[in-house]
């Protein structure tokens, strides 16, 4: 726990913070939570958590974590912290290298909810995620041997969304398609499971990568597993002529590439922006060019790139600044080699 650790599990031996007293709470037979200040301790508590402590605990219970597991952080949804939790006190996954498999085969194959594309209801999946293949397939029908869709690992990302998807074990799948993002919306009823499923792409990402980058170390390559979105968000947008009027849009700023969608729950993206570096030309500036015609919401924002500028407009003067700080953090960033060959794309889409 990063935040004050105000409790204790006394029959662990660790110190919690107070958002994750109430995670061990699901575990009673296994932790039991005391408050640091406000209880009465037996003197044997006291012993026992002078003799083990955070930092032994750490040692047992994580002896073999796996180095594409994630690890939550204190932010995350509470899905990733409470299975984090069991997995290291209750199943004892990182002290038994066989426990871990069912995210670390290389192979997982099984049924999930997914969200049609068209009529947004949620009906049950096959989808088989293999490493040999370097690809993550769903398919319609349970005897179906041609798959429906077939994800490239090398292009994957998995991100839950609970609030979103309006579940708590959601998770939103997204891939690369003719350089087009495909957003793909899933759940499963066991959050064990769905915890499980976003490991195994994890390790499948993780694989890919030391193969793509053979003399790329750990630390290098885990923060390029799985990324959760810069920032979302409902804004208004105008077209290229700045003429045609403003529509509410969500936006979804992955990475360098922000898309606005009708609905934050649609497959395909209605357009995408490119957001280089400012070494490229690119800026963000406050409010909108004095020219600007048509009704919108007050707060502007306007990112001027090499070829355009794009005119967006947010409702609130606080939504204003972060997705501004948001702009700012990646137009400050230097591109990446590969990343000149995204933007080349962008400037010669039709």
């Amino acid at each position: 726990c990063l935040c004050k650790p105000d409790w204790a599990s006394v029959t662990l031996g660790v110190f919690v913070c107070q958002a994750c007293s109430l995670l061990h709470r699901g575990i009673p037979h296994i932790s039991r939570v005391k408050s640091v200040q406000q209880e009465t301790w037996e003197a044997s508590e006291v012993e026992l958590m002078a003799a083990v402590g955070n930092e032994a605990a750490k040692a047992k219970y994580e002896q073999k974590v796996p180095a594409f597991y994630y690890r939550p952080k204190h932010t995350d949804c509470k899905l990733l912290r409470e299975q984090w939790i069991r997995a290291r006190y209750e199943r004892n996954e990182f002290e038994f290298i066989e426990k871990q498999e069912p995210y670390s085969a290389g192979y997982r194959e099984g049924f999930l909810w997914k969200r049609g594309r068209d009529n947004g209801q949620f009906l049950s999946r096959k989808f088989i995620l293999s490493e040999r293949e370097g690809a993550l397939k769903y398919f319609n029908k349970q005897d179906a041997r041609d798959p429906k869709a077939v994800m490239k690992i090398e292009t994957l990302n998995a991100t839950f969304q609970p609030a979103k998807i309006g579940n708590p074990y959601g998770l939103q799948i997204t891939y690369l398609r003719d350089n087009s993002t495909r957003n793909i919306f899933v759940y499963h009823s066991d959050s064990k499971e769905m915890v499980d499923w976003f490991n195994a792409i994890r390790a499948a990402r993780f694989h890919y990568l030391q193969v793509a980058f053979p003399g790329a170390s750990d630390e290098e390559l885990v923060p390029k597993l799985t990324r959760s979105f810069m920032k979302e968000g409902f804004m208004e947008k105008t077209g290229p002529k700045h003429t045609e009027g403003f529509k509410k849009r969500w936006f979804t700023m992955d990475d360098r590439r922000l898309m606005y969608f009708k609905d934050p729950l649609d497959a395909y993206a209605r357009g995408e922006v490119f957001i280089g570096s400012k070494e490229n030309s690119y800026t963000v500036l406050p409010g909108l060019p004095p020219s600007t015609q048509g009704q919108h919401w007050n707060h502007g924002i306007t990112i001027v790139t090499p070829d355009r500028k794009f005119l967006f407009a947010c409702e609130t003067e606080a939504e204003q600044k972060d997705w501004i700080a948001a702009f700012q953090r990646v137009i400050n960033r230097p591109m990446r080699p590969q990343e000149y060959a995204v933007e080349a794309h962008f400037k010669h889409k039709p």
